[in-house]
């Protein structure tokens, strides 16, 4: 290959440069929901499953940051590009990616997913990640007299994992296969693998210029590679703070979780590209005002308007991870340093990511590590630093004090709890409102927000007063009293409920009511023989058990254990403990808990499908295969799909249509009253697929129910292709 000395770089190959690192980074994120999407089949959606995953890909983006760091300098730039593209040829003809159909006998789960991702991926993912860093450092060497700086080209990263996250649900996913998108993965990583050879600086140009000021052999301090990983780890943190909090306790939208997440790209994009959407000074001047109006709105625990709660949200995301990232970008090293720099961003994104995920679940029981992150923001985001003085902490603990005093004094008064609520929200927006008159003693402010912060937990909230409180992997758990009735929330989700009136606490209530669809079920069933096994997808408060007869034995298949010491503790729900039939718990994902031996039911009812986070392989051809061979002679498969934003109506039709011969697919609607909601009974729609007319005539001769439409234009889901977004909602509920 020739290569020129240019004392400049000409502008094919800035465009090779960029396009060769655009298409590494999007290969590299694409990689992650592929695999995901293949796994979730095989081994269910249990944290144990997902967080390995999590970490194996963390540790793979670590090990790739690492191996451009330290390899490079052991071999020599030469040396190493030309192993660095024998070990990308050699990674090709592991693909394209492959995963096994079934778990080995005697793996446990844990150790064939690593060592199942660890064949099949690993060593194209770690070359891959090693890709962004490592380009640009061969486009320093191979251009020394250019004067473009090359964090250009890191701008030109993230916008090619910004690509990636509109390609897969919106190209990749609705029009191919998982095997076919797997192979065209492949054939673009060979592109890429073509594209990267062009890269390679054989020949170093001669410097002319003299050393800058910043020599190259000036390594960066630890203090300075402290401050990367602080400031990478911020944003990192915050992005799945801001998306759990959306998704949970103001509107569970499924797919809400891009929005965040293209925020958090586009800022990385923004602060290192050559051209900024606005001064750093601009960030960091306003970056006080920023932290008051989003601390605000979060004691608020505001869902309405949802339009503007999650606007000022995501604004106030955008503008904190800009800063941070704008901040990366103001005190990065010399282009010499760059693999270093990198190396720490990704610990920082690593170790973000590690805290919301692995830690905080365990060590808080709430999502307070969303206010934390605001709050070192405001410590790590200034350009000067922080040094606090006496009087610093003096103010701090006054404002701190007096505002946790103002709380305990109304929560131990006789004061309404909405009256309650509304003072408390007002004292916590006056103590940041002074807090704000002192933000430009940078120290002093952080200081002061702390402490509102803090004072503020002291605050009941507006959901009534909290009888349990419970965080798990899947999310923080609440049991919540209010109205008289006892009221599990999960996010904005409520997931069941029970009176607290002794006359009334044996009703089902919600989704399960005797007025609505399932209890038309129960009505029309009674004294059915198939109802003496019935099976249950989904515990939530236990509240179907209400429907239990002496002699039938209820199977409920629960994932998340949290749920399962809810509904067990008679101080909060007793519809287990009042159940008249015999009632089993199993915990572990549905689809491979079906598959034991034993688990027949003449009514299985699948209700999974409330929240934001839909499991999708639940709703598969394969899954729907699994559920029927699960049925006994006459049984019926209930589902609920009380969904604002998904029409799973016609994913199941589409399902029942699709089996040979076609299944026999029921669907009501049934819309509370004010009287009905009045004593906790809500909206609530299911559907019901049988295998025989027969088998559902009781529900055929009744008018509450209807046939279930199919969509025939769309393809039906199987665990190999399926889309959210072909039924999703636009407008919202109906």
């Amino acid at each position: 290959m020739r290569v020129y000395d240019f004392g400049c770089v000409p502008g094919v190959m800035v465009w090779l440069y960029t396009l060769t690192i655009l298409l590494g980074s999007c290969l590299l994120f694409l990689v992650q929901p592929l695999c995901a999407k293949m796994l979730l089949p095989l081994l269910g959606g249990t944290p144990a499953v997902w967080n390995t995953c999590m970490v194996f890909f963390q540790a793979g983006l670590l090990a790739g940051y690492a191996y451009a760091h330290i390899l490079p300098a052991r071999l020599g730039v030469g040396r190493h590009a030309i192993f660095h593209l024998g070990l990308l040829i050699a990674a090709y003809f592991l693909l394209p990616i492959r995963l096994p159909d079934e778990v080995r006998a005697g793996w446990h789960p844990v150790l064939f997913l690593l060592v199942s991702l660890l064949l099949s991926v690993g060593l194209p993912f770690v070359l891959l990640a090693a890709g962004a860093p490592l380009v640009q450092r061969w486009f320093v060497l191979r251009f020394q007299n250019a004067p473009r700086d090359p964090y250009f080209l890191y701008a030109a990263s993230n916008f090619g994992s910004f690509l990636a996250l509109g390609l897969f649900p919106f190209v990749l996913e609705p029009y191919w296969s998982l095997g076919e998108q797997s192979e065209i993965w492949a054939y673009a990583f060979l592109v890429m693998t073509a594209l990267l050879a062009f890269c390679v600086p054989m020949r170093q140009a001669a410097p002319t210029a003299a050393p800058s000021t910043s020599d190259a052999s000036d390594s960066p301090t630890w203090k300075a590679r402290g401050r990367w990983i602080a400031l990478a780890l911020i944003p990192s943190s915050l992005l799945l703070s801001v998306t759990t909090h959306l998704t949970t306790d103001v509107a569970s939208i499924p797919l809400l979780w891009l929005i965040p997440m293209a925020i958090y790209l586009l800022t990385f994009t923004l602060a290192f590209s050559q051209r900024h959407l606005a001064p750093h000074e601009i960030l960091t001047r306003f970056l006080p005002l920023v932290v008051i109006v989003l601390l605000v709105v979060l004691a608020s625990e505001a869902t309405e308007p949802m339009p503007l709660v999650m606007a000022l949200h995501l604004a106030g995301f955008f503008w904190l991870a800009l800063t941070c990232h704008g901040e990366l970008a103001r005190t990065r090293p010399p282009a010499s340093h760059l693999t270093d720099f990198y190396l720490c961003l990704a610990l920082g994104g690593v170790l973000g990511g590690s805290l919301n995920a692995l830690i905080a679940p365990l060590l808080f029981p709430g999502l307070y590590e969303y206010p934390a992150m605001i709050v070192l923001a405001c410590v790590f985001a200034q350009q000067n630093g922080l040094r606090a003085t006496r009087q610093d902490w003096f103010w701090a603990l006054g404002i701190g004090a007096a505002t946790a005093g103002v709380i305990l004094v109304l929560r131990a008064g006789d004061v309404h709890q909405l009256d309650s609520n509304r003072v408390n929200l007002a004292v916590i927006a006056a103590a940041l409102v002074v807090c704000y008159l002192v933000h430009q003693q940078h120290a002093r402010f952080a200081l002061c927000i702390a402490a509102v912060v803090v004072a503020s937990s002291l605050d009941p909230g507006i959901h009534g007063a909290t009888a349990y409180r419970e965080r798990s992997y899947f999310g923080i758990h609440r049991v919540t009293k209010i109205d008289g009735f006892h009221r599990l929330v999960h996010g904005s989700t409520v997931h069941g409920q029970q009176s607290l009136d002794p006359e009334r606490r044996h009703l089902p209530l919600t989704y399960y009511s005797h007025e609505g669809p399932i209890g038309d079920v129960f009505r029309l069933y009674k004294d059915d023989p198939r109802l003496n096994r019935v099976g249950v997808v989904g515990l939530g408060t236990g509240s179907v058990a209400a429907y239990a007869q002496p002699g039938q034995t209820w199977t409920f298949l629960e994932i998340d254990p949290t749920v399962k010491r809810i509904a067990e503790n008679p101080k909060l729900f007793t519809y287990l403990k009042d159940a008249q039939g015999t009632i089993r718990i199993e915990i572990g994902d549905a689809r491979l808990q079906l598959r034991k031996p034993g688990n027949t039911f003449g009514l299985l009812i699948v209700d999974a499908f409330g929240s934001d986070a839909i499991p999708m392989h639940l709703l598969t051809r394969e899954a729907l295969a699994v559920y029927l061979d699960r049925l006994t002679p006459g049984g019926v498969l209930a589902f609920h799909i009380s969904n604002g934003y998904v029409n799973l109506e016609s994913v199941l039709a589409n399902l029942a249509a699709d089996t040979d011969p076609p299944c026999v697919a029921l669907v009501r609607r049934h819309r509370a009253n004010a009287d009905e909601k009045k004593f906790g009974i809500m909206n609530s729609d299911w559907l019901v697929i049988a295998q025989k007319r027969e088998d559902v005539r009781p529900l055929l001769d009744s008018p509450a129910w209807r046939p279930a439409q199919p969509r025939p234009e769309l393809p039906v889901w199987t665990d190999d292709r399926s889309n959210l977004f072909q039924v999703f909602r636009w407008r919202g509920p109906e």
